[in-house]
C-alpha cells in the first residue's frame, strides 16, 4: 500500500493531449474497479486487503485528477485503519493527506468530512483536546454550509469528549442540545446514538432534558 506521505507527493499528469485525456480516463475506471473491490473486502472483514485497494483507488484518482473521489478514497482508507485501530496511520491519511487535498479544491463538505474523521480517531486514541477541537470545526464548517445532519454529529463528538473527560453535566447539556436539533429538523437517525451516550452518563449528573 502507498504511504501517506507517498499520496501526498503524488503529480496527476497533465492533460494537454486527447492522449492523456484517455489515460486519465482508463485511470478513473481502475479507480473505480479499486474501490469497488476495497468495499467489497471491508465488508467481509478483510480489512488488509480493503487498505490495498483503497490505497490503489486513491493513486488512480490522483493520477486522474479526480480529486473529489481522491479524497473519498483516502477518508475510507483512513477508516479501515481506524476499525484496525491502526490510529497513527489513520490520522496521517486523513491530516496529511486528505485535508490538504480537499483544501487544494476547496470542497467544504471534504474539510468538513475530514475534521469529522479526526475527531473519532483523536477520540478513540484517548487524545481528547484534538478530538474537542476538530469536532468543533466539523461543526463550523457544517453551519457554514447548513449541513443540519453533520453539525448535529459535532456536538454529539463533543459531548463523546466531554464524557469522557467526566465533565458529565456538560456532555448532557451537549446531548440535550443535540436532541433538540435533531427534533427541530425531524432528524431521527441520531435517536439511538443519544440514548447510548446518555447511557454512559451517572444518573446524577444528568441535566433536565428538553421537553
Amino acid at each position: 500500500m502507498a504511504q501517506a506521505s507517498d499520496l501526498l507527493s503524488q503529480q496527476p499528469p497533465p492533460l494537454s493531449s486527447a492522449i492523456n485525456i484517455a489515460v486519465s480516463n482508463i485511470d478513473e475506471r481502475d479507480g473505480d474497479d479499486y474501490f469497488a473491490e476495497a468495499e467489497k473486502n471491508e465488508k467481509r472483514g478483510d480489512f488488509n486487503d480493503a487498505v490495498t485497494y483503497f490505497g490503489k483507488a486513491a493513486f488512480e484518482y490522483n493520477n486522474a485528477k479526480k480529486f473529489t473521489q481522491y479524497g473519498n478514497a483516502l477518508l475510507r482508507l483512513s477508516n479501515v485503519h481506524f476499525l484496525m485501530a491502526h490510529y497513527v496511520e489513520a490520522e496521517q491519511v486523513t491530516l496529511n493527506v486528505a485535508l490538504k487535498n480537499y483544501s487544494r479544491i476547496g470542497s467544504k463538505t471534504g474539510q468538513m468530512d475530514s475534521y469529522a474523521q479526526l475527531g473519532k480517531i483523536y477520540l478513540a486514541a484517548n487524545k481528547p483536546t484534538q478530538a474537542l477541537w476538530f469536532y468543533t470545526q466539523q461543526g463550523i464548517v457544517a453551519k457554514q454550509i447548513g449541513n443540519n445532519s453533520a453539525y448535529i454529529e459535532s456536538v454529539l463528538g463533543i459531548a463523546q469528549v466531554k464524557t469522557k473527560k467526566r465533565e458529565y453535566v456538560l456532555a448532557s447539556r451537549d446531548l440535550n442540545r443535540a436532541e433538540l436539533l435533531a427534533k427541530s429538523a425531524n432528524i431521527t437517525k441520531f435517536n439511538s446514538l443519544i440514548k447510548e451516550a446518555r447511557a454512559l452518563l451517572p444518573a446524577k449528573t444528568m441535566a433536565k432534558k428538553p421537553i
